[in-house]
């Protein structure tokens, strides 16, 4: 079992924080956390590209490479896998790996799952060491869980993740679902690590340990709240008041891009 796997079995559950860039990423490690991983909206949206169509194949894999030689263990959202062709997938996945990525993040789009489950396959295949995470939409891109199909959703859930796992996924990924009851019937049916998106209005870290969730990122949350503070303090600069909350200072930033000379 790879360092990376082996957190997804250790208590408590690991809490992965999701960065966008090299100082984002080294901050964050700087607080403590052992694995870090990366959030494709904010890749896409700092380019000026859409999210979740395949249009940052090179910028996730220029940031890949930046952070794969980092003191962190580093986990990659690479959306679908920015190809339809599960070799072209599994090529991009051994990419990753040879630049030290330790994890990779597949999402299913809800397009065809046996699609998908090629995907999977074909990653363990090119990087048979690259911890895939699969990832289904049908929590994330549906309704609502208490609206009408919910049934039908979570039928559909459950096919979808088994056959993923059936493919060789190390762990699935089941955005959107916050519902305490159908978390824990989940735990208990899979056999692999079941992550979770954390959400504020959702079960808090604690309350998702307790229900066996091994792994809880933050996706784009950390991103869109950066957003939102620059925007708040730059609003209260206008109207005469000071920015509240932590301000790293230049020299703070500047050392995140500044090589350790003891390393």
């Amino acid at each position: 079992m790879t360092p990376f796997a082996a957190l997804h079995h250790a208590d408590p559950p690991l809490l992965l924080p999701n960065a966008w860039d090299h100082a984002s990423a080294l901050a964050l490690a700087g607080l403590g956390f052992p694995a870090i991983g990366t959030t494709s909206l904010a890749v896409a949206a700092a380019a000026g590209l859409p999210d979740g169509e395949s249009a940052t194949r090179e910028e996730t894999l220029r940031l890949a490479l930046v952070l794969g030689s980092q003191p962190f263990l580093l986990s990659v959202d690479a959306e679908g896998g920015f190809s339809e062709d599960p070799d072209e997938v599994g090529e991009f996945a051994r990419r990753l790996a040879a630049v030290g990525a330790v994890g990779i993040n597949l999402e299913d789009g809800l397009g065809p799952a046996g699609r998908h489950a090629a995907k999977i396959a074909a990653v363990k295949r090119a990087a048979p060491g690259l911890f895939v995470n699969a990832r289904t939409d049908t929590y994330w891109l549906g309704q609502g869980e208490k609206e009408a199909g919910d049934s039908e959703k979570w039928r559909e859930t459950l096919s979808r993740l088994d056959t993923y796992q059936q493919a060789g996924a190390d762990g699935v990924f089941v955005p959107g679902l916050t519902d305490p009851a159908r978390i824990a019937a989940l735990v208990a049916r899979l056999g692999t690590p079941l992550n979770l998106l954390f959400s504020p209005a959702g079960p808090t870290v604690p309350q998702l340990a307790g229900l066996g969730v091994r792994r809880v990122s933050l996706g784009s949350l950390l991103y869109r709240r950066a957003l939102g503070a620059a925007l708040e303090a730059m609003t209260g600069i206008r109207d005469g008041r000071a920015p509240e909350g932590r301000t790293p200072s230049y020299a703070d930033v500047q050392a995140l891009g500044t090589p350790d000379p003891s390393a």
